[in-house]
């Protein structure tokens, strides 16, 4: 048994078998083959053996050739180690009597190997696994050659390790089948953990290399909950995560007598608990949990979805999916925000040394205004399918926020004149994402109709910590009292004006937070649908008062880990049954 330590994106427990994503995107899923089948995959598995050793017998030759025998020596030992009688049996019974497939047996055995010369001292035993992680890619190489399989063609219950996960292969997970991940990169504030908590499972990121120490097959624990990962867990702990996924059905079945009932303090304040989605078909779970309306359509999975860009109708199709499914409900669509080096087939950035502080958001639509005009277009032809309000991201300054608006008015203007109905009294609000907006809050009140707190970037900009960069994940954190006095300031600002204020960063959803989020003033949250229930439960356990009292005692604290400590301690005796 191996316990990982990553970085907790996405809460609760997930078991089950394996496969690996790993750098070059082979997905070896355990694959058994028919009886009558086995021969023709013993041709297959020695045809991928001689191809890959004439590659092998090949490089050798010219490196001799260029540079002498020495330096070719390295390959004269991989084409050893490929030709091995030894390993050639082991793989033939794997087949023969287990069923497995050429590729599988490949990796289980080659893995197997690289395992024993990594448990053994010394530069050269590390080196030694190397080459036969090299030997197991170059024979994965020929046996699966245009059969690669990729995440979007699951057909049975998995979890997913992985290097990385990009945004577009998060955006075609099948919730059906991914029952977690874990990945090798990656922050607290990524892409890949915003999809897993709109998925709603468990997740854990930034755990740094572990691929090569399991096969696919093998049984893993996710615990989301704690950013663990254990590979080959004994009974023992197996039988302990068991009982912990019972807890947790037990907590959600428990949770679930909540969902018609009214996100009301226990001294009357009625919070108002909007979803957060990422796809059309998360409008149902909404729903299903009691969400008073969508506070954050996160419209880039049609995008991401994708391998080209999207049409003013598709936009037009997936809106009114969203708008009519909620029936009168409010829907806050927040146009695209992404980087132009997520957008396929569109043209990269010449030179993007720092992509959080370039040509993303706001900053990419308004300087490719094409693309802006048809999104704004096709949400302004689905307002009148439903209450659809919307919201620009990432503004930084007045002439931003007054650029978009412009480019909002041109799109009506066109419409008009195409005989196109759409809503005229439109709502539209903006994102606080970076400490320019919290400081022009004053001046922002009398151009926009409602706030909406991004917390995901309103930490990484305060704070000035890369979000995807594990290196530095300890210090992204929604606690940090620096963070803390900046909500403050923006919940006062939209309150005295009396501007609608929300937030719906990865913050508001965590129950750890809630108490401390009333106590300052916000009166609504937006959240992945999957925490509405708990957040719901908080609301109602509490009165106004005592949370003011909790904010009040947090915002003298000077370090974000004793700001932690106080809310856990709170939660924690105010529901002791609550996962923490």
């Amino acid at each position: 048994m191996q316990r990982l330590q990553g970085i907790a994106v996405s809460p609760g427990v997930a078991i089950g078998e394996a496969i690996v994503f790993d750098h070059e995107g082979f997905r070896i899923p355990r694959r058994f083959l028919p009886r009558d089948a086995v021969e023709a995959e013993l041709t297959r598995l020695d045809e991928s053996i001689a191809a890959a050793a004439s590659e092998i017998d090949l490089n050798r030759q010219r490196v001799a050739e260029q540079l002498g025998d020495d330096y070719a020596a390295i390959f004269s030992a991989h084409l050893q180690m490929l030709q091995d009688r030894r390993l050639h049996d082991e793989l033939e019974q794997m087949i023969r009597d287990r069923h497995y497939s050429a590729e599988y047996s490949v990796s289980r055995a080659l893995r197997r190997y690289a395992k024993v010369f990594l448990s053994l001292e010394g530069d050269t035993m590390a080196e030694r696994a190397n080459d036969i992680f090299d030997i197991e890619k170059r024979l994965l190489r020929h046996l699966l050659g245009q059969r690669r399989e990729g995440l979007g063609e699951l057909t049975s219950e998995v979890l997913i390790l992985a290097h990385n996960l990009t945004p577009s292969e998060t955006a075609n997970l099948s919730p059906e089948f991914v029952r977690g991940f874990v990945t090798e990169m990656g922050g607290p504030g990524s892409h890949t953990a915003i999809v897993a908590e709109a998925l709603d499972i468990p997740a854990v990121v930034g755990t740094g290399p572990f691929l090569t120490e399991v096969s696919g097959g093998e049984t893993v624990i996710i615990d989301g909950d704690h950013g663990l990962v254990i590979l080959q867990p004994d009974e023992e702990t197996l039988a302990r995560y068991r009982h912990e996924v019972d807890e947790h059905r037990h907590l959600a079945a428990k949770l679930e007598t909540l969902r018609d009932l009214p996100a009301d303090t226990l001294d009357g304040h009625h919070v108002t608990l909007l979803g957060n989605i990422e796809f059309p078909a998360e409008a149902k779970q909404c729903q299903e949990r009691g969400s008073e309306g969508i506070g954050l359509y996160r419209t880039e999975f049609l995008y991401l979805s994708r391998d080209v860009q999207p049409s003013e109708e598709d936009h037009v199709l997936a809106y009114n999916e969203v708008t009519q499914a909620m029936q009168g409900l409010p829907v806050v669509m927040r146009t695209l925000d992404l980087g132009a080096d997520k957008i396929p087939n569109f043209p990269m950035p010449e030179d993007e040394p720092n992509p959080f502080l370039g040509l993303r958001s706001i900053r990419l639509t308004l300087k490719h205004l094409d693309l802006f005009r048809t999104q704004l277009r096709a949400m302004l032809r689905a307002s009148t399918s439903g209450n659809l309000r919307i919201m620009f991201p990432l503004i930084t300054t007045l002439i931003e926020l007054r650029r978009a608006k412009m480019v909002l008015s041109d799109a009506m203007e066109d419409l008009d004149e195409e005989g196109i109905d759409f809503d005229r009294n439109i709502q539209v609000g903006m994102m606080v994402e970076v400490p320019s907006a919290v400081l022009m809050m004053d001046r922002f009140v009398e151009e926009v109709d409602f706030f909406s707190i991004g917390t995901n970037d309103l930490v990484q900009y305060a704070l000035a910590v890369d979000r995807n960069n594990k290196d530095v994940a300890s210090l992204y954190t929604a606690s940090d009292p620096a963070v803390l006095r900046l909500i403050r300031m923006a919940i006062n600002a939209a309150k005295k004006r009396d501007k609608p204020i929300s937030m719906c960063g990865q913050m508001s959803g965590n129950p750890q937070y809630t108490m401390l989020l009333l106590g300052l003033g916000l009166r609504s949250f937006s959240i992945v649908p999957a925490a509405i229930p708990e957040i719901k439960r908080i609301c109602r356990s509490v009165t106004i008062p005592q949370c003011e009292e909790l904010a009040e005692r947090v915002m003298t604290l000077d370090s974000s880990r004793d700001v932690k400590t106080a809310l856990l301690e709170e939660l924690t005796r105010l529901l002791p049954d609550q996962p923490v």
